[in-house]
């Protein structure tokens, strides 16, 4: 995981090493004040005639401090656009994998977890990108400079005395550094969870305020506020144990170089410039043990918000066969042959119970194969099935005779529109979602598809047309109104394979006879395939399959299903008895 974090460094490497030179040249700066203190109380002080040498290292020490200024610039501004850009770079990289991964992932995670990890962890990935190498280096070299210095101007075994502790504080952090580690991945665990808890709420507002549950809902909130708390507390704790004993080591430093100092300045082992020569130094190694201190919180957050990142990228995305090919059009037919599926249980690592069991039939090309049923019968799962949403226990799945995961899944969902029952409307303009469809189709293509979608009318009526903002998940559109824009972006994608799962099982009768309308101007000389429970919205298709749970019960037209006085004769009797 180290290896992967440092790799990142890479692209930025340049800026990297200047920013660490920078940090270098402020430790040697650090490290030249008590030299010079020391060189005036032992060579100058008392002596007129040397005033205005006194008043030369002064100005020397002036000049380092501007220098000193330049480089904290430097380390603060460019030393954060490091770890800006890295961040920028692996949440690129990851929004990039999160769109490649199977539906699988997003059934088992929560929205509000994914943005934790796309939003809060890598700002503390990127906290640490920056001060971590940083303020390490610098700790690191002020803490070498120093002892080499202590030993060469000042005395050998004092110096040996004084870095006795060094060892101690070390052992210490590595000892809380565990329970610090634990501590603070249950707190980003317990922030995707209060995120996707506040996420689920928002977004379901409405229904909270029509059912009145808004107690409910702050109940439910308040729990997880409180596991939230907690697991805070509990990092807080660990933190504050952590820092407690570093401080007191700190604190002891300073009595040890006190005590030792002043025992070695009366036996005569050093004289009154290196005693303070050795107070000034004592502060050169307090501050780096400091800057570890204040470090360390972000260094355990950095790699805990990483190893979640990291979990992300290693979930296996979606891949083609290296000899994939690419699906033009539909020629002949799509059959479905002793397909079996069901859904991973992430949990137990297993499958669960079957959805489908041993599956088979065929949807010739120009044709429309209805499928009903009902709930539970694995309808919609077929659905996803074929543009390859989720991948089947065995069976075969083929077009045009050619297993489909021969085919990339670029080029076989590019050639399958689908239109469901839930439209998911993004927040923007109408025109940006028809658009949706074909990203780069000209004005005339979306009103065109608006046009064919029954939608075009409503459009011109409104102040801004085609620039009507639609609200978050198209709020301030009506369900009618959304699934046109709906079968719009269909029409503008112009697919050969149209997949209708339950488009019109939420509507009122009249709107849902204007939108069957469009649907079967959408399905004209395309192979479709319909998932309804409303009986008379596929009265003419071309192939009726009623399945359940089991499998295929009957199939036929509907003259032949109604002759026959099975399953969908009793259904469509009970639909339609008065």
């Amino acid at each position: 995981m180290f290896k992967k974090f440092c790799s990142y460094y890479k692209p930025h490497m340049k800026l990297f090493l200047f920013d660490l030179l920078c940090a270098l040249l402020l430790s040697i700066c650090n490290l030249v004040y008590p030299l010079i203190a020391k060189y005036i109380i032992e060579e100058l002080a008392g002596q007129k005639e040397k005033i205005n040498l006194i008043l030369a290292l002064g100005g020397l020490l002036f000049f380092i401090y501007i220098i000193k200024a330049i480089l904290n610039f430097i380390i603060q501004y460019w030393g954060h656009i490091v770890g800006v850009r890295i961040q920028g770079d692996m949440r690129k990289e990851m929004f990039e994998h999160l769109q490649k991964l199977p539906f699988a992932y997003f059934d088992d995670h929560k929205t509000g977890t994914i943005m934790s990890r796309l939003i809060n962890d890598l700002m503390d990935i990127s906290e640490l990108a920056h001060h971590g190498p940083e303020d390490i280096f610098i700790a690191t070299i002020t803490l070498i400079g120093s002892c080499i210095l202590m030993i060469l101007s000042i005395d050998p075994w004092l110096t040996l005395i004084i870095f006795s502790v060094v060892p101690f504080i070390i052992f210490y952090a590595v000892f809380t550094r565990k329970g610090m580690r634990n501590a603070f991945t249950k707190m980003r665990e317990e922030t995707g969870k209060i995120n996707a808890q506040v996420e689920s709420s928002v977004s379901g507002i409405r229904v909270s305020k029509a059912y009145v549950t808004e107690k409910y809902e702050n109940e439910k909130f308040a729990r997880r506020n409180e596991n939230f708390k907690k697991a805070r507390s509990s990092a807080y704790k660990q933190m504050g144990i952590f820092g407690s004993g570093m401080t007191f080591f700190t604190d002891f430093l300073y009595l040890l170089a006190l005590v030792s100092g002043g025992i070695f300045y009366s036996k005569n082992y050093i004289d009154g410039a290196e005693f303070t020569a050795l107070i000034l130094y004592i502060n050169n190694i307090i501050m780096p043990i400091r800057t570890i201190i204040s470090i360390f919180e972000q260094i355990q957050s950095g790699m805990t918000g990483f190893a979640r990142f990291m979990e992300v990228l290693n979930y296996k995305k979606e891949e083609d066969n290296l000899d994939a090919i690419d699906l033009d059009d539909i020629k002949e037919e799509i059959s479905f042959n002793d397909v079996s599926f069901s859904y991973v249980n992430n949990e137990s690592d297993c499958y669960d119970s079957l959805v489908l069991s041993h599956l088979t039939f065929k949807i010739n090309k120009g044709t429309t194969v209805a499928l009903v049923g009902p709930s539970g019968g694995g309808k919609t799962t077929i659905c996803h099935l074929l543009p390859r949403f989720y991948e089947i226990n065995s069976g075969q799945i083929e077009i045009d005779h050619i297993d489909i995961k021969k085919y990339s899944r670029f080029s076989l969902r590019k050639n399958i529109g689908i239109v469901q029952q839930d439209v998911y409307l993004f927040a923007g303009t109408i025109r940006e979602n028809i658009a949706y469809g074909k990203i780069d189709a000209s004005e005339d293509e979306i009103i065109d598809a608006a046009i064919k979608a029954n939608i075009w009318e409503y459009i011109q009526e409104l102040p801004d047309g085609l620039d009507t903002y639609v609200g978050e998940r198209g709020v301030k559109l009506s369900g009618g109104q959304k699934q046109r824009i709906s079968i719009a972006r269909a029409f503008l994608k112009n697919p050969p394979i149209l997949i209708l799962d339950e488009a019109t099982s939420a509507l009122d009768n009249v709107t849902e006879m204007q939108i069957q309308k469009a649907l079967e101007n959408l399905s004209i000389g395309r192979t479709t395939l319909v998932v309804a429970h409303r009986l008379s919205t596929v009265k003419n298709a071309d192939n009726i399959i009623v399945i359940d749970k089991n499998g295929i019960i009957e199939q036929g037209n509907h003259n032949e299903l109604i002759k026959k006085n099975g399953v969908y004769a009793n259904l469509y009797q009970y639909q339609f008895k008065d």
